[in-house]
């Protein structure tokens, strides 16, 4: 089982993760932010993964440190369980409707950090999150895990609906990615024979 842990103690946040790739989908997560709880709980059930999260932060500030701390943290786990990337799809794209609104995903798991954020909001929170922190939080997942991702909401005006859109299309994507090409033979899928440092 291809598995990744991170733990990152600082001045302002605790954050524990374990991530396992070929898991049931699984989610046990406590941030201290429910919505972003509840989105976590996505990318675990939609991508396939099983999912642990832990985080003690510094709310009484706000939830910028948290959110960011947890999106290093997952990323370096991700990171750790690919291991050499050796056998994997590597690309993968989704589209997920959510009612009015419709959200596509579409990564590279590259070894360049990269991130096109293409989502607006009309609101500055859903629960106690920022919705800036959104972008935030892929981005920084998406820099330490090496991803190249774009994500792109076509449409919709619901704000809950834009977010979880968003949080399943990129487990969709992220779980076809990271699943394994069995016409790779355990290759590592780059003419360069390599996709990590």
């Amino acid at each position: 089982m291809r598995q990744g842990e991170c733990r990152r103690t600082t001045g302002e946040t605790d954050i524990s993760v374990r991530l396992a790739l070929d898991g049931k989908g699984r989610a046990e997560v406590a941030t201290g932010i429910g919505f972003f709880d509840h989105m976590l709980e996505q990318l675990a059930r939609h991508g396939g993964f099983d999912l642990a999260v832990t985080a003690r932060g510094d709310l009484e500030v706000d939830c910028h440190h948290t959110v960011e701390e947890v999106g290093i943290a997952i990323g370096r786990a991700l990171d750790a369980a690919l291991g050499d990337r050796a056998g994997i799809r590597r690309f993968a794209h989704a589209h997920v409707p959510m009612d009015e609104t419709l959200t596509r995903v579409a990564l590279d798991i590259s070894g360049r950090p990269w991130t096109v954020w293409k989502v607006a909001f009309s609101q500055p929170r859903l629960g106690t999150l920022d919705t800036e922190m959104i972008e935030h939080f892929f981005r920084s997942l998406a820099h330490n895990a090496g991803l190249t991702l774009h994500v792109e909401c076509l449409y919709g005006h619901n704000n809950h609906h834009i977010a979880e859109s968003c949080f399943k299309a990129f487990a969709r994507a992220l779980g076809e990615a990271v699943s394994r090409d069995p016409r790779a033979a355990g290759r590592i899928p780059s003419t360069k024979g390599v996709l990590k440092d």
